[in-house]
């Protein structure tokens, strides 16, 4: 006979499986959009090192954000 701490049924797992799936496209578009790889989602799935890879996320150097800004005059008052 086989006891486990947690049963999870059908619909649990169901459920949990739409939620990891939605999250995991979602951060992988938003880390798109930021510039970076999508794949670095994929380290949210490992515990400990989920919250490494955010704070180091955080941290880097953002390209949109980073880059320098453009000091042309704009046509119209040249």
């Amino acid at each position: 006979m086989t006891d486990t701490i947690i049963h999870l049924g059908f619909w649990e797992l169901l459920i949990g499986s739409i939620v990891t799936t939605y999250t995991l496209i979602a951060g992988g578009w938003v880390l798109a959009k930021a510039g970076r790889s999508p794949l670095w989602i994929l380290l949210l799935l490992f515990p400990y090192l989920n919250v490494v890879a955010v704070w180091v996320f955080a941290y880097m150097r953002w390209p949109f954000v980073d880059r320098p800004s453009s000091t042309s005059v704009p046509d119209g008052e040249r």
